[in-house]
């Protein structure tokens, strides 16, 4: 079995992660950090919840233990850039982990929190940085640290990054830093325009690859239920009651959706928190720390949510509503089977969703077993249901006529006067 010494690490880092229960390398760590230590850019293809985070971060730690002396005022070593605050936050906590008791300073900035005590915090210099895009260019606008000095970036997610329109944020950033340093991309896809980002900023870079990118983890058991819009709370709860003592996250679509579900959910008798971006930075603190240390069994959140959290007790996860990017519910299912746990992933899948789950199913290149109800229409070359049958008061046929009565949002299902279902008219999605 390989270990961290055979790939070249320092003995005292080494000893570190064994002293936080770190004692082989995962096998993007494996393949990584040997072409790292060495200087080479990297693009580093790995499904979520393989390690990545120590795939580029010990790597830095070690090549910085050489300088001999601190970072100078207002500079950063190596700038790591996350998409999201929920991720940067934890990727800071990772390696503070590796760096403590160490003269390294690892700092975090991001926005949805005060931005003078982290101003004050980068006048003394910083070893590794860990930003969100928009704060880093507040921060750089602003005059409060300088990127000249930058020898090392790490573009983590970089996916998600271009799902969330950061690619000029990028260009600009890149043009406060030398043209001389390493640069590693890490991703769990790699959709077609990561090749114009990997030209922009890599210059003859290492390819490794741990899995095929769009590979949910192994030990996920998923499974689609068909069900009216309006229907998807009751289920939820519904599904809910079978495991209450199991930490679930439910991923909603929308921020309002998502605060709505949550009050749902908590008036259901279910310990619920949410986490989307209309909460402050110390909101979604407390909801993440409260669900962490099972204060709260279930939290609703939206995509910020889909990376970054690394909760291994998380069993469940449901995908209330189908995401737009299809590579965004790989993340989602992501958040649970972490650390060598088994876990399981159910999708709610309304009338006016059946183009998301194709789209799902073409980037996962395999259908998903059915939990409950009835292909919509177009949806007919779906496989064989997995069992459960059909749920009393689900999708009633092929044809997806109840989708006509939908209401945005779900909720609890209304009577209604005029034809029955099947008979109205389909709205147009």
């Amino acid at each position: 079995m390989t270990t961290f010494n055979d790939l070249g690490l320092p003995e005292k880092l080494v000893a570190r992660l064994n002293q936080t229960g770190i004692s082989a390398p995962t096998p993007i760590q494996e393949r990584a950090i040997p072409h790292a230590l060495e200087g080479q850019d990297v693009m580093g293809l790995a499904q979520t919840g393989t390690g990545k985070t120590l795939a580029f971060g010990l790597p830095l730690i070690a090549q910085m233990q050489s300088y001999g002396k601190k970072p100078n005022p207002r500079k950063v070593r190596g700038l790591v850039l996350a998409p999201t605050r929920e991720l940067a936050g934890q990727i800071a906590k990772s390696l503070r982990e590796q760096v403590d008791g160490t003269p390294f300073k690892v700092g975090l900035v991001v926005g949805g929190v005060g931005i003078t005590p982290q101003i004050k915090r980068l006048e003394k210099g910083t070893d590794i940085l860990v930003a969100t895009p928009g704060r880093l260019i507040d921060l750089m606008e602003r005059r409060a640290m300088q990127l000249d000095e930058t020898d090392f970036l790490v573009l983590d997610e970089a996916d998600q990054m271009l799902d969330m329109g950061f690619i000029h944020a990028l260009r600009k950033i890149a043009s406060w830093l030398p043209e001389k340093r390493q640069t590693m991309l890490f991703s769990a896809t790699m959709p077609k325009q990561m090749s114009e980002i990997a030209n922009t900023y890599l210059t003859n870079p290492v390819k490794v690859q741990v899995s095929p990118p769009g590979k949910a983890a192994d030990k996920i058991t998923q499974a689609v239920h068909f069900i009216a819009k309006a229907e998807k709370t009751s289920l939820l709860i519904e599904l809910l009651a079978k495991h209450r003592d199991e930490a679930a996250i439910v991923f909603a679509r929308t921020k309002h959706g998502s605060e709505r579900l949550m009050k749902a959910l908590v008036k259901a008798g279910y310990d619920a928190a949410s986490v989307h971006g209309n909460k402050s930075q110390g909101q979604r603190e407390r909801a993440i720390k409260g669900f962490r240390e099972g204060d709260t069994m279930v939290l609703v959140a939206t995509d910020v949510a889909a990376r970054g959290l690394d909760i291994p007790q998380v069993r469940h996860v449901y995908n209330f509503d189908l995401p737009n990017v299809p590579e965004n519910y790989i993340h989602r299912i992501g958040r649970t089977a972490r650390a060598g746990m088994d876990g399981a992933a159910a999708a709610f899948c309304a009338p006016d969703e059946v183009d998301e789950l194709k789209a799902i199913q073409k980037v996962l290149k395999a259908e998903i077993p059915i939990a409950s109800g009835r292909p919509w229409m177009g949806m007919e070359e779906t496989g064989k249901k997995s069992g459960g049958g059909r749920r009393k008061g689900g999708p009633r046929n092929n044809s997806g006529g109840g989708g006509g009565q939908d209401k945005p949002g779900g909720g609890q299902r209304r009577r209604r006067k005029g034809p029955p279902r099947g008979k109205r008219p389909q709205k147009a999605a």
